[in-house]
């Protein structure tokens, strides 16, 4: 019974949730509704991350393969013509196999070597796009990447995505489209048999699991997903530059995930959308922002290791600690 409830609660928020994300226009300002966007496109990044890190495996280029959807729907869109049913999942291919090429060497470390190596190849990546103009537009980036649209002006079917309503509801889809994929992979044999190598790799390898080719082949998922999102975002804000994925960008996103946690699905999600609160809060103390994030960071690290998401938990079994004692007493 109480399992039914439970699911019932959990069906009621996720309406409530759809509910205000498709109404969001009618609700929000010009700007709250650019940041909805915006927010929508993190869950993306984050819930990839958060795929990633199922396999004990936390990196420091996932915002860089971010970039190179971005950067790829720049190129195509721009430079090519491309419209963007092509442009997308070409940018989505496109970070597939740059994930392949940063895969195969990061799959031969571990632990804090993969960490630090992932930083390092991340700024490899990085630093081509600063020293190429050509096709890249060197520390300046790529500029003017046409908004996308359906249908040709006068025709009843065009939809002009100049129109913050009508790009929001866009990647409202994708958002969705991308999460549900992400829920079911998370729940497939395949997802558990990733969550096993962060257990115990040794017993993985046991059981015939191949953890090789596991954290390559989860590291490309996660990257076409990045890829989606960095592709979402070049057509949001119409260009690019290195600057775009500095390291303090990837800090934020593992900012998310750390006070979110990375246990269940929803970890990111709370991460995200509480962070992004903060974020919007302490704008006034931009100069500050760092510090503030870092002390956050430390704060989860130490005292709430398991994320918001471990949270209710924590308070359920203080609470039957405090009774036990007083029933003791």
């Amino acid at each position: 019974m109480l399992k039914f409830n439970l699911s019932n609660h959990i069906l009621v928020t996720s309406l409530a949730v759809i509910g205000f994300f498709i109404l969001a226009p009618n609700l929000v300002s010009a700007y709250r509704l650019e940041l909805l966007t915006i927010f929508l496109i993190n869950v993306i990044l984050a819930q990839s991350y958060r795929l990633m890190a199922t396999t004990g495996d936390w990196t420091l280029c996932h915002y860089i393969l971010m970039g190179v959807g971005a950067y790829a729907t720049g190129i195509m869109a721009k430079m090519i013509g491309l419209p963007f049913y092509v442009v997308m999942p070409l940018a989505c291919v496109v970070t597939v196999l740059v994930s392949l090429v940063l895969a195969i060497p990061l799959s031969r470390t571990v632990g804090f070597a993969f960490f630090i190596a992932s930083f390092a190849l991340g700024e490899f990546v990085r630093h081509v796009w600063l020293k190429f103009h050509y096709p890249f537009g060197g520390a300046r980036g790529i500029n003017g990447i046409p908004k996308l649209e359906i249908g040709q002006g006068g025709e009843w079917y065009f939809i002009d995505f100049w129109d913050s309503q009508n790009f929001y509801y866009f990647t409202l889809i994708f958002t969705i489209l991308a999460l549900v994929i992400l829920f079911r992979i998370d729940r497939s044999r395949l997802g558990n048999a990733w969550k096993s190598i962060y257990s115990d790799r040794e017993l993985s390898e046991s059981i015939g699991i191949d953890v090789t080719k596991s954290r390559i082949m989860v590291f490309c998922v996660a990257g076409f997903f990045a890829g989606l999102a960095g592709s979402l975002l070049a057509y949001q804000i119409g260009s690019i530059d290195p600057h775009n994925f500095e390291m303090v960008e990837m800090v934020y996103l593992i900012i998310w995930c750390v006070v979110g946690g990375v246990k269940t699905f929803w970890g990111p999600l709370i991460g995200v959308l509480s962070m992004s609160v903060v974020f919007e809060l302490t704008r006034p103390l931009a100069e500050w922002r760092p510090a503030l994030f870092g002390l956050i960071l430390i704060l989860f690290l130490v005292l709430l290791p398991g994320g918001l998401e471990t949270l209710p938990a924590r308070i359920r079994e203080m609470l039957d600690k405090t009774s036990k004692q007083r029933e003791v007493g």
